[in-house]
């Protein structure tokens, strides 16, 4: 496919780095057939001469971004005005069986419990999920899991930014076919670019994509050096797990601090502010916790996403109830999808 002849700091450059707009996903860099561009402090950054093959801009999710195009392309249709959160074909409350997900998940561990199950009964070769990094406390780090013991080490969530499109260089390499990739909307959106500009490579393999719900996404330094350790006292080491349900809910060893959304408002990276998709609208699945105690909210919204859920669901590896009796979380992801859509136009 042949691409509009732009450079680098033609189209990205001067309209998302320099705006803020950039979220950091490393789409571009993945993509750069030439290795102009370098991952460096989650953001691109130009290395060599650019060859101006105009790639970039076709599969940045921030760059000349349609709606209409997007939705038409996943399927095959425009979202209705009273489609607050998204064309969707079934709402849902998972919750995983597996015992040793439920020990270690966010909510009610759906997420995993599905890559698990697709893994094992060869649906996928692959998942591309985060990590904690070994070389900084709470840190996610993108990472190509193969087997379901990599899918259980990843379970939970961190709010700091993952560039999991990077992953992908790995699958490429490894000659994976079939995968999930779980991100949030932003990447949904860059993955979903990939594959309307027919990037083959990286696209094809992408089986299905499962979103994550999402207000915003923190700076790793501000949030959890700053305020957590040093202003909190919060060892980073002995973290188990973080959510908000209301407040930023921190779960150590000696327990649970709460700490207000106000106060960690500050540290929110500014490339959010730009974000206009709460739900991931663009997934085959979106989920998120939507302040349900130990389940997990899913939205339906493609053909494959109900392959995979059905199955799920059928074998055993998930129970569900009727997400439509879940008024507070329903009316949790209105009140945030109309937040987010006020927000500016990406």
């Amino acid at each position: 496919m042949s691409f509009a002849k732009v450079s680098f700091e033609e189209s990205l450059e001067r309209n998302v780095v320099e705006t803020g707009k950039c979220v950091g996903c490393g789409t571009c860099v993945l993509v750069c057939p030439f290795t102009c561009l370098e991952y460096k402090e989650e953001k691109p950054n130009l290395i060599k001469e650019c060859k101006i093959c105009g790639i970039c801009p076709q599969v940045c999710p921030q760059y000349e971004w349609s709606w209409s195009k997007a939705e038409n392309f996943v399927f095959g249709r425009e979202r209705r005005i009273e489609e607050e959160f998204g064309i969707h074909c079934r709402l849902a409350v998972a919750q995983a069986k597996d015992e040793r997900i439920l020990k270690a998940c966010q909510d009610g561990g759906a997420v995993t419990a599905l890559l698990v199950f697709a893994l094992e009964n060869g649906l996928i070769d692959g998942a591309i999920v985060s990590e904690i990094s070994q070389e900084r406390p709470f840190y996610p780090t993108p990472i190509l899991a193969t087997s379901p013991q990599e899918i259980l080490k990843c379970t939970g969530t961190r709010y700091s930014y993952s560039p999991s499109i990077l992953a992908l260089a790995e699958v490429s390499k490894q000659k994976k076919t079939a995968m999930a990739f779980v991100g949030t909307p932003c990447q949904i959106h860059a993955v979903r670019k990939m594959q309307m500009a027919n990037l083959k490579r990286y696209a094809a393999p992408s089986k299905f994509l499962i979103g994550l719900m999402c207000s915003e996404c923190f700076n790793y330094e501000g949030l959890m050096e700053r305020h957590i350790h040093e202003k909190l006292g919060i060892d980073l080491m002995g973290i188990r797990k973080v959510n908000i349900k209301g407040k930023m809910l921190v779960t150590t060893s000696s327990g649970v601090q709460a700490i207000p959304l106000a106060d960690i408002k500050q540290y929110a990276r500014k490339s959010c502010g730009f974000c206009n998709d709460f739900s991931s609208e663009l997934a085959d699945i979106s989920t998120g916790g939507l302040g349900l105690d130990g389940w997990t909210f899913i939205i339906i919204r493609t053909e494959k996403g109900e392959e995979l859920f059905s199955k799920a669901e059928k074998a055993g590896a998930i129970k569900t109830r009727n997400a439509n009796e879940e008024t507070v979380a329903l009316n949790l992801l209105m009140k945030l999808s109309k937040k987010k859509k006020a927000s500016k136009v990406c």
